[in-house]
Parts: C-alpha cells; sequence; structure tokens
C-alpha cells in the first residue's frame, strides 16, 4: 500500500522535537546561539535518538539543543511554519502541534507573543499548503501546578481561534494526575478539550487515573493499559482515543520490538487508536513511515487505514464542518 499518497491526519507531534537540524543550524547563525556545532551531519546526530534509547529520559535528552533555538518570535514562527509544511509533503491534512509555552520564555518571551507566534507559523502555512492546524499547549509534569494557571489564561484568549487543548507531557511519575486536578479543571471550564500523555512507560493506572481526575478525552501513547485491567476497560468503554508512536514507543522502550507494539491488538479489539509521529526529527520519522511499520508488521489493510483514520477524524478537536470535509 503506497501510504505517502493517502490523506493522513496527525494528532501527536510535538513542535520542539520537529525542528529540521539545518533550521536549528540556520537560527543559531542569525542569532548568535551557542551550539556544539554547525556541522548538518553532527547537529542531526545530536537531535535524533537512536532506536535503543535506554529510557524515555534519556531520549527527552534530545530537546535541549532545538529549545535553545526557539527562543524569538521569529525562530517559533518559522519552525511551526516548516513543520506543516513538512507535514503537507507527504499528504497529512489536519494535524494538531503541541508546544510547552513555559520553555521559551528564556530571552524575554511572554506567554501571550509566544503562543502568536507559533499560530502565525500555522495560518502561513495553511495559506501555503493544502494542511489545517490547530494549537495544543502543553505543561511538563515536572513544573509545579501553580505555574501553568497564567498559561491557561492567556491561552484562553485563542481559544477558537488556534488553540484547542491542554496536554501533560514529560517524564512519567505514578499518580502525576492528582497534582494538576485544578488547573485542568480550569481548562475544561474555559473550553479547552483535554488529552493526556499517560500510560508510555509502564504505569496503566496513569491512564485510568488521567480519565476519571483530568477528564482526558484522549491518552497520549496509553500503551501501558496492556497491563491494567481497570485502565483497558475504561479507555474501550468511554471510547478514549489512544495517539499512538510506534517507533517512538520502541525508542522510549515503551514497546521492545515493533511487533510487539499493542495498537493493532488494541485496534482489533475495538479500542480507538490514531497513528502519529510523536517527534519527527527525534524520531527520524514521518507518518508515512509510521504508516509502513503497521502494514509491515500487521499487514493492514486499506479498510483498516480507512477505519484508524476516520477514527482520527473524529478524534480531532475541530468543529463538524471541517470533520466532514475530512472524512474518507
Amino acid at each position: 500500500m503506497k501510504f505517502l499518497n493517502l490523506p493522513k491526519i496527525e494528532l501527536h507531534c510535538h513542535l520542539d522535537g520537529s525542528v529540521r537540524p539545518k533550521t536549528a543550524i540556520d537560527i543559531a547563525k542569525k542569532e548568535g546561539i551557542n551550539i556544539p556545532s554547525l556541522d548538518a551531519d553532527i547537529i542531526k546526530q545530536m537531535m535524533i535518538a537512536p532506536l535503543e534509547c535506554a529510557s524515555l529520559d534519556e531520549y527527552l535528552e534530545r530537546f535541549v539543543l532545538p529549545l535553545k533555538v526557539m527562543q524569538s518570535k521569529e525562530s517559533l514562527r518559522r519552525i511551526s511554519y516548516e513543520l506543516l509544511e513538512d507535514a503537507a509533503k507527504e499528504n497529512v491534512k489536519y494535524i494538531e502541534v503541541r508546544f510547552a509555552p513555559l520553555l521559551h520564555t528564556e530571552k524575554g518571551l511572554n506567554v501571550k507573543e509566544i503562543i502568536e507566534s507559533v499560530l502565525k507559523g500555522i495560518k502561513e502555512a495553511e495559506k501555503n499548503f493544502n494542511i489545517k492546524g490547530n494549537l495544543i499547549l502543553s505543561f511538563l509534569k515536572h513544573m509545579s501546578p501553580d505555574s501553568i494557571f497564567d498559561v491557561i489564561e492567556q491561552g484562553r484568549n485563542f481559544i477558537g481561534n488556534g488553540v484547542v487543548a491542554v496536554d501533560l507531557c514529560g517524564s512519567e511519575d505514578k499518580g502525576f494526575s492528582k497534582k494538576f486536578i485544578e488547573p485542568i479543571a480550569l481548562a475544561r471550564e474555559y473550553g479547552y478539550r483535554i488529552t493526556i500523555h499517560a500510560g508510555e512507560t509502564g504505569i496503566g493506572e496513569n491512564v485510568l487515573e488521567a480519565v476519571e481526575l483530568l477528564g482526558a478525552e484522549r491518552i497520549g501513547h496509553g500503551v501501558a493499559i496492556r497491563d491494567c485491567a481497570k485502565a483497558y476497560n475504561i479507555v474501550k468503554e468511554k471510547g478514549i482515543i489512544l495517539e499512538m508512536c510506534p517507533t517512538s514507543n520502541i525508542q522510549t522502550k515503551a514497546v521492545n520490538i515493533f511487533k510487539e507494539h499493542p495498537m493493532y491488538d488494541f485496534y482489533k479489539d475495538g479500542i480507538k487508536v490514531t497513528v502519529n509521529t510523536d517527534n519527527r526529527t527525534v524520531s527520524n520519522t514521518m507518518l508515512t513511515n509510521e504508516c509502513d511499520i503497521l502494514f509491515n508488521e500487521f499487514h493492514i489493510t486499506y479498510e483498516d487505514y480507512k477505519r484508524i483514520y476516520n477514527d482520527s477524524v473524529d478524534a480531532c478537536f475541530i468543529d463538524d464542518k471541517l470533520k466532514k470535509k475530512l472524512y474518507i
């Protein structure tokens, strides 16, 4: 099956994990930012995580360099634009880009300026390519819950104009949801949709709590529900969407080999799954590659693909009018 030609939906893609290495070098030169090398091959090696990462934490180390060059309005605009350009080249029709505004304040930008800059890049790309995009505001789980209230307040002004949801991401400790009940409840009250990274690294109970305590409508990864019956059942019964990222899951050791990835078993059992890149640069992938993995390992048919694609459209944080245009 030639997936490159098929329409695609991307619901789980991190902006800082999808920076072109050459762009990182170019921004460093223009803005006088000290990075370890100006050699494209060296920078590429620093930004791409190997398949044999020891853990999620080792994988996350690849974000240090990109964040250095994402501290100005222009760099944020450019990187956002280029991400949608890259996605459009492989026929992605709709993408939800997630990023953590608080990681881009090192040179004095405020949250409003940061969000505006990313949205500017997205909207410019929409004009030039056959793609639509929206933004998910992420918060790192190790940050103080108090620190995210300002972002929720500032981002509120962009709901309906590019911002659609909030997310919790980063290293995963057991029971993290309990710390974030109040800010996520406020976000829901304001009209944000909710997607939460949970069950990525072997703690299935975190998925259960993300749904029960935070009202998660979608779960980033969710691999670990296979080892937690309560989490598995609530995901299946409530129709919670899993944003699955096969290559990333191998890199972070959520799964050992592709053939052991539970995505297709979940799908066959009626759980709604979507296929995503997670991080295009850090995982050295694109959505076509992730679809190829499903075909090569599980021999999915076109009908399988169509169902997963349309389930992905259902899961988009958009209105029904745009959804109708996306269905196949």
